[in-house]
């Protein structure tokens, strides 16, 4: 269910295996085009990494490493998103302590994460009860990687997923926050698991 080994997402060798596999005879028969395909396997292996993070005692903290693109009230609601471009760690965590209530894939475009069209884009919806996330693949991600499921017990900070190349992650906050609960700002810099959302 979880990363292993711990630094790397689960899947990153089924991108690196086979670029990898070709830069040893391309290395040598052909050197630009084999170191090429070197850089591209280990780029998968460095886009897939999963560092260990240090969650605070309390708070709700950002789910995904990268910059916030949305806050914003939906009715009685307040969203957060965080757009992750390719350099951003990309494995997602739980913004506080919940049992999943229900995950739900729905398929759709692959536009920018980062513009308003991508609400049309496909997603992850991961159901905690007091708030919700979501997984939105952007215009390079093509896999949404959930790892959890529902009834599964959360902890702040626990890995719950991951997108494969750029994507944003969405947090509906629990409906005590409003706008002025929120210690973050549009286009700020936050980490997963780390960076309070609201106190």
């Amino acid at each position: 269910m979880f990363p292993t080994p711990p630094d790397l997402a689960p899947g990153a060798w089924q991108y690196a295996k086979y670029p990898l596999a070709l830069a040893v005879p391309l290395v040598v028969l052909a050197p630009p085009v084999g170191l090429a395909f070197l850089v591209a396997g280990l780029g998968a292996l460095w886009f897939h990494r999963d560092p260990e993070r240090s969650p605070p005692p309390s708070g709700v903290v950002a789910p995904a490493d990268g910059r916030v693109s949305v806050i914003r009230e939906e009715a009685d609601r307040v969203r957060v998103g965080v757009f992750m471009n390719v350099t951003d760690v990309h494995v997602n965590r739980a913004p506080a302590a919940a049992t999943v209530e229900s995950v739900e894939h729905t398929p759709g475009k692959h536009l920018p994460a980062f513009t308003k069209e991508s609400d049309r884009n496909e997603r992850v919806r991961i159901d905690c009860g007091d708030y919700e996330l979501t997984l939105i693949a952007g215009a390079v991600a093509r896999r949404i990687h959930p790892y959890v499921e529902a009834g599964d017990e959360l902890d702040r900070g626990d890995r719950i997923g991951h997108i494969s190349f750029g994507s944003r992650v969405d947090v509906l906050l629990p409906p005590e926050y409003d706008t002025g609960d929120v210690r973050v700002s549009k286009n700020q810099r936050v980490r997963a698991g780390e960076t309070v959302l609201v106190a």
